[in-house]
Parts: C-alpha cells; sequence; structure tokens
C-alpha cells in the first residue's frame, strides 16, 4: 500500500494495491447492503483523494465490493433531512468538491461499473478519465434526479454534455432513463465493456494505457457544447420537453436546461451554477413530493420480501386482462398455463403474447424459451400444478363462485386461489369456498405491461401469509403490491370512480369531452378522465359503476347507466365516447370561444380527494402513506402533488372543505364531504 494511506481506517472504502501499480478504491458503505453517498462517506473519501495526490499510484480505479451493484446514488433520506434543516448547498457543494478532486488527481483514474451505477455512482464515474462497465444484465448506468423533481447537482449535469455531445446527455438527464453497458459504450459514456470476472483488470488496464475516443465522438461532445450550439439546442429541447411535462408542475428539466445554455467561464464557475440550480430545486414542493413518492414506491416494494413459494401460475379467462396477466408473468419467468371456454379466445391471447416478447425480449435467441413458459391449457390440466391460480373471467359473481367450485377441489393443498375482479366485495365471492385462508384477490390494473401496480384484496378469513406470499409473487412480476380491504371498488376503483362518474355527468351536460379531458391533465393527471373511460372500456366502466354506485349513494349518468353497444366499447373497439386510430383518440374540435367553467377542475378532482379521504376513514388501506402510493401508481394520479392526502396536507383542510362546500351548494349532494375529514393524518405532518 503507499504510504500516503498508511494509518488511514476508512469505515467504507478498501484501498488495495494491485501488483501492476494500480490503486483500487472499493465503495463498501458499512451497515448498509446497497452502495449510496451519504456526507460521512464523501469525507471518507475527500481524505483518501488527498493522500492519494501526495503519492500517486499507477492509476486508480474506483469499484464497488458489493455484489448488489456498484452505486445507488446520493443517500435520499440524507437528502431530505438536509432539506428539512436548509443545508442542501452544503451538501451539494461537498460531493462536487471531492468529484472536482478525483477529477485532478495525478494519475489516471478508472471506474468499474457492474450492476446498478445510478445518480451519484454516474457522476463520480464521470469524475474518472475512463469508465469500463460489465456486460451483465444488471449493469444499468443513468442520471434519473430528473424524475426526483432535481437534477444531477454533483458534476454530472456538467461533464456528461461534454463527454457525450449535449442530444445524447439530454435524453439520458431529461427522462432518467438507464442504458446497458453495450448502449453506453455506443454512446460514448464508457470506453469498455467486459465479463464481470476481468472488470478491475479492464478497468486497471484503461488507467494505465489510456483509450483514445473516435474522433466523431470528440467532435459531437465539443461542437454541441459550444455556446452557439447551445442558444440554437436549448428552445428545441425545451419545446421537447413540454410536450410531457408543464413548467408549472415540473421545472426541473428545465431549469437544467437553462443552467447548461447559460453556462460561462471554466467548468468550476459551471458546477457552481449547477448546484445553484439544483439548490433551488431542492426547495420546490415538485421535489419534496417526488421524494416522497420515491419513498413510498421503496416502501411498497419492501412488502414483496421473501420466498413466494410460486413457480406455476394458471390464469382462467384468456381475455384482454386475463391474457395479458399471463403473458407478463411468463415474461418474468413464470411457468403459466392460460384456461378459456374456446381456444380461439386463447389463441388471441397467445397472438398478443407474442407481440409483448417481440418487443420486450431484444434477444431473439432468448424469446423462444420466454414464449415457451406460456402455454394454451383448454381443459385446464395445469390446475393441479399450480401454485397460484388466478380467475379473469367477466364481472359476474355467480360465474366466478361456478369456476372456484370446479377449480378448487383440483388444487393442491398449498395452492393459492386468487380473483382479478376490479370491484366485487370478496364476502360475496368466498362462499362455498373450502380454504378461505388461502383466497385473496389480485387485482391488476390494464395495461397490464405497463402499470405497476396490484392491489392485494383481504378479508376476514384470509391468512397473513397469503398476503405476504402474493406480495412476494408481485415483486417477482415488477410490481407494486398495496394490501387493500375487500369493500367495494377496494381503493384504486373506489377514489377514481367518482371522478369518472363526474366527468360523465359534465358530459352529458353539454361539456365537450376535450374541454374536460384538458381540466383534468391541467391539474396533472396523466390523461382526461373521458379518455380514460374509454381506455378502460365503456363496458368495464359501466360493470365497476353498476357495483359502486349503489354503495357510494351516487346517480349513474346515461353514458354509464347501460353496457355500450357493440362496438362501441371505447379503444378495444375503436369507437367509444371518441373514435380511435392507430391507439389514439381523435377527439372532436371545440370552438375558439367555448369558456370552460370555472369550478370544472374542482368538479372532476375533487370527488377523488373525498373519496380518498373516507377510504382512509373506512380503514380500505393501512395508513395514509400506503394510500396516496397506490393511487398515484394506480391511476396516474399527479406524483408531483404526492398522492390526495399529501395534497389535502399542502393545500389545508379547511381550504379543501370550503370548495366541496361551494360545489355542493351548485350542484348538489354528492360533493357533501364524506367521513373522515377530521382525521390527524389530513394535517401537515412534521
Amino acid at each position: 500500500m503507499i504510504a500516503a494511506l498508511a494509518g488511514l481506517k476508512p469505515r467504507h472504502w478498501q484501498t488495495r494495491l494491485r501488483d501492476d501499480g494500480v490503486l483500487v478504491l472499493a465503495f463498501d458503505r458499512a451497515d448498509a447492503s446497497v452502495n449510496a453517498f451519504s456526507q460521512d462517506v464523501l469525507i471518507e473519501l475527500d481524505t483518501l483523494l488527498e493522500r492519494i495526490a501526495l503519492e500517486p499510484p499507477k492509476g486508480v480505479v474506483i469499484a464497488s465490493a458489493k455484489q448488489s451493484g456498484f452505486i445507488a446514488g446520493a443517500d435520499l433520506k440524507e437528502f431530505a433531512e438536509f432539506d428539512k434543516k436548509g443545508t442542501v448547498n452544503d451538501a451539494i457543494r461537498r460531493g462536487q468538491a471531492v468529484f472536482q478532486k478525483l477529477a485532478k488527481l495525478p494519475c489516471p483514474t478508472a471506474a468499474a461499473i457492474h450492476g446498478f451505477c445510478m445518480g451519484g455512482g454516474t457522476e463520480i464515474s464521470l469524475a474518472c478519465r475512463y469508465r469500463a462497465a460489465s456486460t451483465d444484465p444488471s449493469t444499468r448506468i443513468g442520471l434519473p434526479e430528473v424524475k426526483l423533481g432535481i437534477f444531477p447537482g454533483w458534476g454530472g449535469s456538467v461533464r456528461l454534455p461534454r463527454l457525450i455531445g449535449a442530444p445524447a446527455a439530454f435524453d439520458l438527464m431529461l427522462t432518467g432513463r438507464s442504458v446497458s453497458a453495450t448502449a453506453a459504450k455506443a454512446m460514448g459514456l464508457v470506453d469498455k465493456t467486459s465479463e464481470p470476472a476481468t472488470l478491475e483488470d479492464t478497468a486497471a488496464q484503461l488507467a494505465l494505457r489510456g483509450f483514445k475516443r473516435p474522433l466523431k465522438q470528440r467532435l459531437l461532445a465539443w461542437i454541441t457544447n459550444t455556446w452557439p450550439a447551445r442558444q440554437l439546442l436549448a428552445p428545441m429541447l425545451i419545446k421537447q420537453v413540454a410536450r410531457k411535462a408543464p413548467k408549472a408542475h415540473y421545472p426541473a428539466p428545465y431549469a437544467l436546461i437553462d443552467s447548461w445554455k447559460n453556462a460561462k467561464g471554466g467548468i468550476q464557475s459551471q458546477l457552481d451554477a449547477e448546484r445553484r440550480g439544483v439548490v433551488k430545486m431542492a426547495s420546490t414542493p415538485t421535489a419534496r413530493n417526488l421524494i416522497r413518492v420515491f419513498f413510498l414506491q421503496e416502501r411498497m416494494k419492501s412488502l414483496g420480501s421473501g420466498d413466494s413459494g410460486i413457480k406455476k401460475v394458471h390464469v382462467v379467462g384468456a381475455g384482454v386482462m386475463g391474457g395479458d396477466i399471463a403473458a407478463w408473468s411468463a415474461y418474468k419467468g413464470f411457468d403459466v398455463t392460460l384456461q378459456d371456454r374456446e381456444q380461439k379466445f386463447i389463441d388471441g391471447a397467445l397472438a398478443r403474447a407474442g407481440e409483448l416478447f417481440a418487443k420486450k425480449v431484444k434477444d431473439e435467441t432468448k424469446r423462444p424459451a420466454v414464449a415457451a413458459r406460456l402455454k394454451g391449457d383448454l381443459n385446464g390440466d395445469g390446475v393441479a400444478d399450480a401454485d397460484l391460480v388466478i380467475e379473469a373471467i367477466i364481472e359476474k359473481p355467480e360465474a366466478k363462485r361456478d369456476l372456484y367450485a370446479s377449480v378448487e377441489p383440483k388444487m393442491k393443498a398449498s395452492a393459492l386461489l386468487t380473483t382479478n375482479t376490479s370491484s366485487i366485495p370478496l364476502v360475496e365471492l368466498r362462499e362455498h369456498i373450502q380454504r378461505p385462508a388461502q383466497f385473496a384477490g389480485l387485482h391488476y390494473f390494464n395495461p397490464v405491461a405497463l402499470m405497476p401496480l396490484v392491489e392485494i384484496i383481504h378479508h376476514d378469513e384470509m391468512a397473513p401469509e397469503t398476503q405476504q406470499r402474493l406480495a412476494a409473487f408481485c415483486k417477482k412480476l415488477d410490481k407494486l403490491p398495496v394490501p387493500v380491504a375487500g369493500t367495494p371498488g377496494f381503493l384504486v376503483n373506489r377514489v377514481l370512480f367518482p371522478y369518472m362518474l363526474e366527468a360523465m355527468t359534465a358530459y352529458s351536460e353539454g361539456i365537450p369531452g376535450p374541454v374536460l379531458d384538458k381540466a383534468a391533465v391541467k391539474f396533472g393527471m396523466p390523461m382526461g378522465p373521458v379518455e380514460l373511460i374509454d381506455t378502460v372500456g365503456l363496458d368495464v366502466a359501466s360493470g365497476v359503476g353498476a357495483e359502486l354506485a349503489p354503495f357510494l349513494g351516487l346517480q349513474i349518468p346515461a353514458a354509464l347507466a347501460a353496457p355500450p353497444e357493440a362496438g362501441r366499447r371505447g379503444k378495444k373497439d375503436g369507437q367509444g365516447l371518441y373514435k380511435w386510430e392507430n391507439g389514439k383518440p381523435v377527439k372532436p374540435e371545440v370552438p375558439d370561444d367555448y369558456k370552460a367553467p370555472e369550478d370544472l377542475q374542482d368538479r372532476l378532482i375533487l370527488p377523488m380527494i373525498n373519496e380518498a379521504v373516507a377510504c382512509l376513514n373506512d380503514g380500505v388501506v393501512s395508513d395514509a402513506e400506503l394510500l396516496d402510493g397506490g393511487v398515484i401508481f394506480g391511476t396516474g394520479f399527479a406524483p408531483f402533488r404526492g398522492g390526495p392526502i399529501q395534497y389535502v396536507r399542502e393545500t389545508g383542510v379547511d381550504a379543501v372543505l370550503a370548495r366541496l362546500k361551494a360545489l355542493q351548494a351548485k350542484h348538489g349532494d354528492r360533493f357533501a364531504p364524506r367521513p373522515g375529514w377530521d382525521n390527524p393524518a389530513l394535517r401537515v405532518q412534521g
């Protein structure tokens, strides 16, 4: 070991001098399963770098000593605490200074990236002179800070455009997406790739021998960061962002572009501009809520710890939901059998599954093995071997109960029986079930491949082990489980239904569909309610309405009162409330002089908030945080608002109640405040 490091006993870093004279700094955060940068980790690294600079080795490799991956980024819990204390500026300044010290070392440096490399992990690799990455599928490199309402603040927004050119850099930073080692090499983000076993050697060789990037890459990186290019490209980037993220709701992408566009001077002045921008963004409600949503997501993931004991899945019902549930389960590694009453329905589902596999499995040689995991099963022979049976047939209690009576006797003793019902209370379905402890709801959302949430619906006779096994199963599917009570509509549909119902009531009053959609999108919903109803299907919306309206004491408008005409169910038929072409709605033109009612947004959004409060009051979920997580990931409720309960906390209980009562006075008692507005959980949390 180099003499300058003698006597140092770092807690979070392992130091090892290789035979070739390269020093390996391996990050191994103490008392943690995953590497994340905290301030004490950075302070230790700062000390190490100071000593290394005094007696430089032939090269330095930054690596991870953990099997779980390279570096997840900054410690967000610590970051949230800095936000509360007003010390974010100090934290950003320290990270920048340490990484700049790494960049200035008087010896070549290389990062050895294996597994996840996110945020600060990518930024420390950018501070190295070279980067090597393993070709293992687990290796993903990205800068996801924009998803947290901020942008890269430890030099990433300065160094990445300089390295790979502005267009590729902003594609990564503005989307927050991650890339594989192969894709990273193609864009110049990493210099070499290798198998995991030889990664350290590859990184060490980069440090010792260097690497000259192709001239085309170097020219692109230079020219796209010149002052004229920045002035030309910035408006184009802003226009691109504006299509998906309104500045009023998501200011961080705009601040990132602005910081880069106006950058002047050397790297230190650019780092200062980056720091000021990130500190400003960190104090916005958007950033605070998006970081809160991140923690909600992590909590929901943690519900799925342990082993599910599920390897074989049998799905009954090859419609859109059942077929897609089966396909996704097979894609995620389960052996799946798919049953329906006629082969033609199974064939249609298998064809759709083939499209999913073609899209998701990029390596064509691996597709046959994935497809082989999904088998049609007209006679239901797979029931006997299944660890999990998922029923996804028509939303009629008697039909479901008849199915259970025929299926359950064939199931093995340890198997779980579940229903994908979207609204029927489980007490109505469990009659005559022999093993109610192993019966539950497993409610997916459409489209299955895109929607991250699965509701695990419990009832008073369900065993806790059943919920745990189903949560672990969801985790294997890369889905977020939320346990909910088996009351009508559960959580998501119960909160969503009053919103959709009010939209249809307003629609029947003559307010154009595009106007309704625009009001909801302006609030922050991913799509408007009229488009949503067409997407879900008027038949499904009508069925949910028949189940929920009596429970909620609401009237159903004519548009949903009866099942739709054949061929007019919405997106799946190409015609519903809108006409659909190539999977997109063709919305009618609205006259230029049309003025939407001033209270329209409140009419749409507040019924959803009101029902969320009632769900919390009724114990549909265990607490306010899980409710917010469930509604955000199940409905797309504006993430930057933090969920319906967080919206109440930020807006103020009295203010929301006053707006509800104003709607009640003008439009009727359907806007009357529901029980639960006196819940202390609605007040601002300390």
